[in-house]
């Protein structure tokens, strides 16, 4: 099959089988001359960035309802967009978020650059995202590869060569398959097929498009592809939360540096993540430990958190962080790891 007639052949797969998204602009729309929101589709792209579609669909929801475009994004203030994002993850993407909503509205008139080139000159776009954004919003041929994308390639022509070593080829091999006509829709469509159909466990290679064409189902080794180098294993971090609530029900919390691992988000003040954990409560105290740990995984490490809770008098003055008033202050708020300390601490006695 010619590579032209593999492209015709999954976008009349996607015009019956697409997957309905928030963000997404089905093909009977398109066809009626509906185009998709660029906003809509960069919030979508960055949201979805290490992240599954099913963690992002209420996110996206309740982002688009409180800032529906993105003047009303740049304006927002930080502290809100960091709570909002809360429970995502990869902090860095909600700053980056702010900064490259601040950037269109400042330098483009509140309008996103149409072509991939001119995308990457925003602030925390990368290739994927502005290839993504380009194809999807703006029917641009650029070559979307993500995870799902990676797959299907590597099934498709049977690509031996692991990854991430094999990346630059898979990215050719799905240049080469990329339309010149209805890009968006073929980038979204390759995305769908890697979801539903070519999945790495059990391909369902017997419902496929693509299934007369696959190199690996004609050699028998679809499931075994793509092949990856072993993982190094990750090293175990140890800390300590502190958390201490004031006698007229104000938290004690800390806004983590704008660098670094839950940068700009709020959590409980804490010693150093290290081999070992060494106290350092914010405020003196009469800590005690409620027991248990938090464990938490990030993308690089194993982190154990031990706790220390105190009630403390409303003229105690923290060394570090500063005091929240309770109506103001909500778990939720709180990124996945300082909400897990909080749920530990009062599994037993949730407070008043």
């Amino acid at each position: 099959m010619r590579e032209t007639d593999l492209s015709t052949a999954l976008l009349t797969w996607y015009d019956i089988h697409a997957r309905a998204m928030p963000w997404r602009v089905s093909p009977a729309d398109r066809r009626a001359g509906l185009r998709p929101d660029p906003y809509a589709v960069w919030l979508s792209e960055v949201m979805l960035q290490q992240t599954t579609v099913a963690a992002v669909r209420d996110y996206f929801r309740r982002f688009l309802a409180r800032w529906p475009g993105v003047a009303d994004l740049a304006a927002a203030r930080d502290a809100d967009v960091m709570a909002e994002w809360a429970g995502l993850g990869y902090y860095a993407r909600a700053r980056n978020l702010l900064k490259c909503a601040r950037a269109v509205v400042q330098e483009h008139g509140g309008t996103f650059p149409d072509t991939r080139d001119g995308l990457l000159d925003l602030p925390g776009i990368g290739p994927y995202t502005a290839a993504a954004i380009a194809a999807i919003a703006f029917d641009e041929p650029a070559t979307v590869v993500d995870g799902n994308v990676e797959r299907v390639m590597a099934r498709m022509f049977c690509v031996q060569t692991p990854l991430p070593t094999a990346k630059h080829k898979l990215t050719a091999l799905a240049t080469r398959l990329t339309p010149d006509r209805r890009a968006g829709d073929y980038a979204q469509a390759v995305m769908d097929l890697g979801a539903t159909i070519c999945t790495p466990k059990s391909p369902a290679c017997g419902i496929c498009p693509w299934m007369t064409a696959c190199k690996a189902r004609a050699g028998g080794v679809q499931a075994d592809l793509p092949r990856r180098l072993p993982k190094m294993a990750k090293p175990t971090r140890h800390g300590i939360a502190y958390i201490a609530r004031r006698s007229d029900g104000a938290w004690l919390l800390e806004r983590r540096p704008d660098r670094g691992l839950l940068g700009g988000m709020l959590g409980w003040p804490g010693s150093d993540w290290a081999d070992s954990a060494i106290e350092a409560p914010p405020i003196s105290a009469d800590w005690r430990d409620p027991g248990g740990e938090v464990r938490h995984t990030f993308t690089h490490f194993h982190l154990r958190l031990a706790l220390r809770v105190a009630e403390v008098p409303n003229c105690a003055k923290p060394m570090t962080g500063h005091f929240i008033a309770g109506p103001d202050f909500r778990p939720s708020d709180l990124p996945t790891v300082m909400r897990k300390a909080f749920d530990l601490a009062f599994a037993a006695k949730p407070p008043n």
